[in-house]
């Protein structure tokens, strides 16, 4: 489960061969003990949740670095470990 960004306390991190449970592009979020699984397609919230505030900077951050998220997910996807992403700032 590698990171690759980090920003007001959310970790935000891809798996490796994670294509089955959700079966599209997405990420987690990690904040304050709470995990939510986020579609890079749209920003939406496929699974758990984050707070609200939280949730909108994910959301933000995915729609900034969307191209560079698919791009880390397709490595992820075969094995590979993904890049780093630049933080919200």
């Amino acid at each position: 489960m590698p990171t690759i960004s980090m920003f007001y306390g959310i970790v935000i991190s891809l798996y490796f061969f994670d294509n089955v449970r959700h079966n599209t592009p997405h990420i987690h979020a990690k904040f304050q003990g709470q995990d939510a699984s986020f579609s890079i397609l749209d920003g939406s919230v496929l699974a758990g949740e984050l707070p609200v505030a939280k949730t909108r900077l994910v959301q933000a951050w995915i729609e900034i670095h969307r191209e560079s998220l698919l791009a880390d997910w397709e490595l992820a996807l075969n094995g590979e470990k993904p890049f780093p992403i630049d933080p919200l700032r």
